[in-house]
């Protein structure tokens, strides 16, 4: 037996799974909690095309979670009016075949 929060069918945009799932872990990570946003499921099921998306001209209704929290993030510390510091450390990785990347590196395919 299996309990989920949510569940998405090939129906599904976006802006809904964002607005649903991460918004509010992002509006945490705002106010001092940590978070993690973590995209598990076997190869060719969609997770790569749910964190990134697609990010070109013309297709914003196809950017994924990590561009929307990005822009979530930068956008409420341009409109932060207080004296506040931010400091802002992202981790971007992938677990295949029992072996880590790190995606945000200069060399992806080095193993952690």
């Amino acid at each position: 037996m299996f309990t989920f929060d949510h569940a998405y069918d090939c129906n599904s945009c976006q802006e809904d799974i964002y607005d649903e799932c991460a918004q509010p872990l992002v509006q945490n990570v705002m106010e001092g909690y940590n978070g993690t946003i973590f995209a598990y499921g076997q190869t060719g099921t969609g997770k790569t095309h749910t964190m990134t998306g697609v990010v070109s001209v013309g297709h914003q209704d196809q950017i994924g979670i990590v561009p929307r929290a990005f822009k979530q993030i930068f956008s409420e510390i341009e409109n932060e009016s207080s004296d506040c510091k931010y400091l802002l450390r992202a981790s971007y990785l992938e677990i295949y075949n029992e072996e880590i990347r790190d995606l945000l590196s200069k060399d992806p395919k080095k193993k952690l």
